[in-house]
């Protein structure tokens, strides 16, 4: 069974997002919101200081110079899930507190355990 529902919501600084989800029985929904150029930014600024990183370390980089740098990576990408959490909160969860829908609040809640290890 397939349907299409359509939700807007307003955050708290009035900024508006709108989006729809195609339901089909048993399979999640696929979406878009407005942080996704965002997100998609951040992990490509990710990717290439992980590059740097590597190549620092096929150079033979000191070590300490090499952890500094991985350690900015993992704090870009731990910044990236957080706008990525923030986001579903704000829209997805919504949606599914709206509708009932346990199984995405224990989704959410598994994908929290997952994120914060």
């Amino acid at each position: 069974m397939k349907a299409q529902q359509s939700h807007t919501h307003t955050a708290s600084d009035g900024t508006q997002y709108t989006h729809s989800h195609n339901n089909i029985e048993g399979h999640e929904h696929k979406h878009t919101h407005q942080n996704t150029k965002a997100v998609i930014n951040r992990l490509s600024r990710a990717i290439g200081h992980l590059e740097s990183v590597k190549r620092m370390v096929e150079d033979g980089k000191d070590c300490s110079e090499v952890l500094i740098q991985l350690s900015a990576v993992i704090s870009a990408l731990n910044g990236t899930g957080k706008v990525i959490l923030k986001d579903h909160l704000e829209h997805c969860i919504v949606d599914a507190v709206e509708s009932g829908d346990e199984e995405a609040i224990e989704n959410l809640n598994r994908a929290i355990d997952s994120f914060i290890k």
